[in-house]
């Protein structure tokens, strides 16, 4: 289940870069929006990991 967590984190960091680049923003907003979207897609996917854990 950690390996869904990992993965998220990546895939909100590139979707969050992606992003930025697409607004044309430099380095800090690329940086910025990557973080954003890396935690905001690890908190979810934690959440998942908790629940299907329970679910069994």
């Amino acid at each position: 289940m950690a390996m869904i967590v990992i993965a998220a984190f990546l895939l909100g960091a590139a979707i969050g870069w992606a992003r930025a680049a697409k607004a044309g923003g430099g380095t800090a907003d690329k940086l910025q929006y990557a973080a954003a979207h890396a935690l905001a897609l690890t908190v979810l996917a934690l959440f998942l990991s908790i629940v299907l854990t329970r679910m069994g």
